[in-house]
């Protein structure tokens, strides 16, 4: 049987209370769990729409604020363009240290007030001209030599946008957070000239770019910038800025040229929601990260809600529970007491009461319980009825020869002039048929019975001498015992015609002894025994009936076990030519 069939089994053993309990719980904990995971996903979804729709507005803000610091960028590189002294700093050639001096002087003082017009304290400039001469208006920002920045890939890249503004990142040093820079380069043209003659750097730290969006972001709702080769330039994660991500690159630009409000993903084995835009004036797209966890944990406290929710359940089943307690109560009295009829007890009768069902049931159940009683009382009348007639067909089934040879020896005693043994032969067949045929009792005590038996054998010694000599052994607490009349006389009886015929003589040995609830009587005879088809003992009902005379020992049988039961009765043992032994078991 597999598992799942004893589970089964094991259910339909159930009572109904149960089953109806079992029914009821699973179904709460299903509901609940159901609605609340309907609700759970339903506010998520809500606020990831709502979350979407707030993080646009601000990338949409984000975008403005730095739209505005493109356009000063812009109007810097504009005055740096136009302004003649700057351009003949980096085109001239030295002529004396005077007129550099004041070439220099000079510049510096229009880089100065440029710088300010941008915010001198976040924004670093340095020039580099064709004939070599550089400045840088802090050595924070660049404190390389020009020559390194002309080497640098962004002097390149400048180079070959011929006068276009452009971004790039910038980190001069691994190891230090703040040499990371974002780069405004632009080659310095002039009309007339085929080549640049200079470049423009704008330094700006990554961390005062920071700033721009910095306070937009928070605990699972992260802001970054990457260029179109998929690096980070800025964000405030800083442990990733500057390295790579194709896959957030990927989406940015989906987001951005289809036209999506925003994209799941599975980024470093978080669930994320991705906001994208493309900046064109930097060359740059701003991602905002949404980790969907986080923010949603932060909204929803699950831990909360599933203790709310198992309270909730647990009320319910609770209330449940007591309901359904009380609905089944009088259904489980009627069948508690429906059981106790097996037990034969028949007076527990039910009240009606309960549900329309049980009060149903329980009036078919009393009927029944009353029609029951009614059979049972009208069995017992006609079992005793049956027992009387039985013990009247017995006591009817005293061998007539038994009283013609017992007539006919009264006879000889008186022809003889044995007067007195020929009254006292007499007087034991008169009390012997009183106690046989008139007394109807069925019951007698073990006194009675030894008496009846002792007028038996003086009979029966009588006609045939005294060759088969009889002995008692009875235990004095014995005396008072009831047995049924006639038990042990059809065994004696059996003893002198049939236990003596190669044998002449021998004993007979009558023993009565009580083993705790059980009364054991004995008859046992030396005489000639006989044969039980090889078997040490047998029951009296397998003996046949040719063996026998008299009442016999099948009816005593059947009438020991008609009033006790199987455990009680007659059953015998022989051995040929050594003798028998009858055993009787009868209740106390």
């Amino acid at each position: 049987m597999g598992l799942t069939e004893k589970w089964l089994t094991k259910l339909k053993d159930q009572s109904l209370f149960s089953k109806i309990f079992a029914v009821m719980v699973i179904s709460i904990i299903l509901v609940t769990v159901l609605i609340t995971g309907v609700t759970v996903q339903m506010s998520q979804k809500l606020f990831v729409q709502t979350f979407s729709i707030t993080n646009s507005k601000i990338i949409d803000q984000i975008k403005s604020a730095l739209e505005n610091s493109h356009y000063a960028t812009v109007n810097s590189a504009i005055e740096v363009g136009q302004s003649g002294v700057i351009r003949s700093f980096m085109t001239e050639k030295d002529i004396n240290s005077l007129a550099n001096f004041k070439r220099y002087y000079s510049m510096r003082d229009q880089m100065d007030r440029i710088q300010s017009g941008i915010g001198g304290t976040n924004i670093g400039l340095s020039i580099l001209g064709v004939n070599g001469r550089s400045y840088t208006s802090d050595v924070t920002y660049w404190s390389g030599s020009s020559e390194e920045l002309k080497n640098n890939p962004i002097t390149k890249a400048a180079q070959e946008r011929n006068g276009q503004l452009f971004y790039s990142f910038m980190d001069a040093s691994p190891f230090n957070s703040q040499s990371r820079y974002l780069v405004a380069a632009k080659a310095l043209t002039a009309p007339g000239l085929s080549k640049p003659y200079g470049t423009l750097y704008m330094f700006t730290r990554e961390s005062d770019f920071r700033k721009n969006y910095a306070s937009f972001t928070s605990q699972g709702n992260d802001v970054m910038f990457l260029d179109t080769s998929g690096l980070i330039v800025s964000g405030n994660r800083t442990e990733q800025i500057g390295s790579m991500s194709p896959d957030l690159l990927k989406s940015a630009q989906q987001i951005a040229e289809v036209g999506l409000s925003s994209q799941e993903l599975t980024i470093g084995g978080r669930e994320v929601i991705v906001l994208a835009d493309y900046l064109p004036s930097y060359n740059l797209y701003i991602v905002n990260l949404i980790d969907k966890k986080q923010t949603i944990g932060t909204l929803l406290d699950k831990k909360a809600i599933f203790l709310i929710v198992a309270a909730i359940a647990a009320v319910a089943v609770l209330v449940i529970y007591f309901l359904t307690k009380r609905l089944t109560q009088s259904l489980r009295t009627l069948v508690k007491k429906m059981s106790n009829v097996t037990k034969k007890s028949f007076h527990n009768y039910m009240s009606v009461t309960g549900t329309y069902e049980t009060r149903q049931l329980s009036t078919a159940y009393n009927y029944m319980l009353k029609e029951l009683n009614d059979y049972v009382g009208q069995l017992v009348e006609t079992q005793k009825e049956q027992r009387k007639a039985e013990l009247a067909a017995l006591q009817q089934q005293i061998n007539p020869h038994f009283l013609y040879n017992t007539l006919a020896s009264v006879n000889i005693l008186v022809q003889r002039g044995s007067k007195e043994q020929a009254t006292e032969t007499i007087h034991a067949l008169i009390s012997l048929l009183q106690n046989t045929i008139s007394n109807v009792n069925e019951t007698i005590t073990v006194e009675e019975e030894l008496i009846n038996l002792k007028h038996y054998v003086y009979i029966n010694q009588v006609r045939n001498g005294n060759r088969i000599k009889v002995d008692y052994f009875v235990s004095p607490d014995c005396m008072s015992a009831k047995v049924p009349k006639l038990v042990l006389q059809p065994f004696i009886e059996n003893a002198f015609f049939h236990a003596f015929n190669i044998k002449t003589s021998g004993y007979i040995y009558v023993t009565i002894m009580k083993d705790r609830d059980t009364l054991h009587c004995e008859v046992v005879d030396t005489g000639d025994g006989m044969d039980l088809d090889n078997k040490d003992s047998i029951p009296a009902s397998s003996v046949s009936r040719q063996l026998f005379s008299g009442i016999g020992i099948r009816n005593v049988h059947a009438r020991l076990t008609l009033l006790y039961g199987e455990p009680y009765g007659v059953s015998i043992s022989s051995t040929p030519g050594q003798g028998t032994k009858v055993s009787i078991k009868i209740p106390c």
